[in-house]
């Protein structure tokens, strides 16, 4: 279960606790990814946790055709690179194409490749040689074990700094299962390991134009995933999931995020000692 520790801006991985990736699923505005992100970070500031902020410029898997996406990888990318030198927190978004990793490299400290597009050599090839740590989200297709095949392109590819997020597993019909099973897995592989809490209780595509979830379950799946021992939790917030642009239905209220980042240390200190 062991890798080579290393630096995101100036939060450690293979640190003490595990590194927080939270924020709101979409860059709905300027001012909202601001609001949200100086929130977030006075909420990091509070309970000690390793932050890295995280927004997406373009929600370019989603249902509808009609649905919300973004500002775009230009001006998207932009925003969250003037709120990390800002707010001094590295931050993150998904990349979708060869092209898009190279803009968002200037911007952003952590590029994530999407679960759908975790396959593609092209794009693993691209994100690994901006010299930027890349997080790949596992497909809801794949079984724990086919991530060493990802973990060898990263390599190959001259990147050490990556991790793998385990998001859940498709399960019939518009539902996913999220196997804990698989982050033990995946980290005796010598593999990074994040858990992406809010994402694995989605029911893809099960509000008929929109996808939905079982939002309460994701405090219930990260605290399990905490104690079952991983390098990160990703989590998405939102100020008011009720009228978010994307994912409403999973996002963690704001309000209680806090209270939950103070759950979740404990748990953490409580399986692992540390």
């Amino acid at each position: 279960m062991h890798f080579d520790p290393f630096q995101i801006g100036s939060v450690p991985v293979g640190g003490p606790l595990p590194v927080f990736i939270l924020g709101p699923c979409a860059l709905e505005s300027e001012a909202f990814a601001w609001e949200m992100a100086r929130s977030v970070k006075e909420i990091a500031d509070s309970t000690g946790i390793p932050l890295i902020f995280k927004a997406s410029y373009d929600k370019a898997n989603r249902t509808s055709v009609s649905s919300f996406r973004g500002p775009g990888v230009e001006e998207g990318c932009k925003i969250l690179g003037a709120i990390g030198k800002e707010l001094g927190v590295p931050v993150t978004t998904d990349v979708h194409t060869a092209e898009q990793a190279e803009i968002a490299s200037e911007y952003v400290d952590l590029l994530q490749i999407p679960a759908f597009l975790c396959r593609q050599t092209d794009l693993l090839e691209a994100a690994a040689k901006t010299g930027r740590a890349v997080n790949v989200k596992k497909g809801q297709f794949l079984a724990p074990w086919d991530t060493i095949n990802i973990a060898e392109k990263m390599r190959a590819f001259g990147c050490n700094s990556f991790f793998i997020t385990e998001r859940g597993t498709t399960f019939g019909y518009n539902n996913l299962v999220a196997d804990m099973r698989s982050l033990y897995w995946i980290r005796k592989e010598g593999i990074p390991v994040i858990f992406d809490a809010t994402h694995s209780v989605q029911r893809p595509g099960g509000l008929g134009g929109t996808t939905g979830g079982d939002g309460e379950l994701a405090p219930v799946l990260a605290r399990a995933a905490i104690a079952t021992g991983v390098d990160g939790l990703f989590m998405e917030t939102h100020s008011d999931p009720a009228n978010a642009f994307s994912d409403g239905p999973n996002q963690i209220p704001l309000e209680f995020l806090e209270d939950l980042i103070v759950n979740l240390v404990a748990v953490h200190h409580a399986a692992h000692g540390a």
